[in-house]
């Protein structure tokens, strides 16, 4: 058997599963093509094991211990993404956000006492506007 035909597949294998994680916006088909990525690094270890004709079959218990990682990082990941999906109603990986960014309503600059006082109303302005701000922020996460 030629090493090139389970090469080129693994590499056909690998760029599918890279372009679902680049390209995809739902979570599980995220984790999916994080899988197939796997499996794509699976079957080049057992190619080159059975191409090298290794003794101790490295390639092969290698590609046992991926599985089981796999089996984990899916296990893990699933569970996150239910729980994820649970408290925010949606998997969709551009709407999920970390909770501690802040909206730009809310941050005041650090040097508004330097201001001059042509300036005062402005800030006052500002922090007017920033309840607001917290208000549709909590309306869009409820």
């Amino acid at each position: 058997m030629h090493l090139a035909y389970p090469a080129v597949l693994a590499a056909l294998l690998f760029c599918t599963g890279l372009y679902g994680v680049l390209a995809r916006r739902n979570t599980i088909l995220v984790l999916m093509s994080v899988e197939l990525m796997l499996n794509a690094v699976n079957l080049n270890l057992v190619a080159f094991d059975v191409w090298l004709r290794d003794t101790l079959h490295s390639g092969q218990a290698l590609t046992l211990f991926t599985i089981a990682v796999a089996a984990a990082e899916i296990g893990i990941g699933l569970a996150i993404v239910l729980a994820v999906h649970r408290n925010r109603g949606t998997s969709d990986v551009d709407r999920l956000r970390d909770t501690a960014e802040t909206d730009d309503a809310e941050a005041l600059p650090d040097d508004a006492d330097a201001d001059d006082a042509t300036d005062g109303a402005s800030a006052t302005a500002d922090q007017a506007t920033a309840p607001a701000g917290k208000a549709q922020k909590a309306e869009a996460t409820a």
